[in-house]
């Protein structure tokens, strides 16, 4: 029984520091070619399917159509080019916002 804790103990130690270095992060996407009532709704939902997201928030950037995607997640489970590639099969390319 003793063995079993210390081997417990041992691996919840060792793994600690993995789960420090995650972190919450936000980036602005610009979203292109959502001109509909319908493709906001199509471009977060693409978003919040991958894992790590945490938040989505889509508003109009400009009357041309085109939209902001402030998107929360967790760095340790989705990045930049993963959300890129979110909306982009969705039909919508979208860009990191300078």
């Amino acid at each position: 029984m003793k063995t079993h804790l210390v081997a417990v103990v041992s691996a919840l130690l060792v793994c600690a520091p993995l789960s420090a270095q995650a972190a919450e992060k936000t980036v602005v996407l610009n979203v292109k070619n959502a001109d509909c009532v319908l493709c906001p709704p199509i471009v977060k939902e693409s978003l919040v399917r991958v894992p790590g997201v945490k938040a989505v928030e889509m508003k109009q950037a400009n009357q041309m159509a085109d939209f902001i995607a402030t998107v929360t997640f967790d760095d340790a489970l989705a990045n930049v080019p993963t959300l890129i590639a979110a909306t982009t099969n969705a039909g919508y390319p979208s860009s990191l916002a300078n």
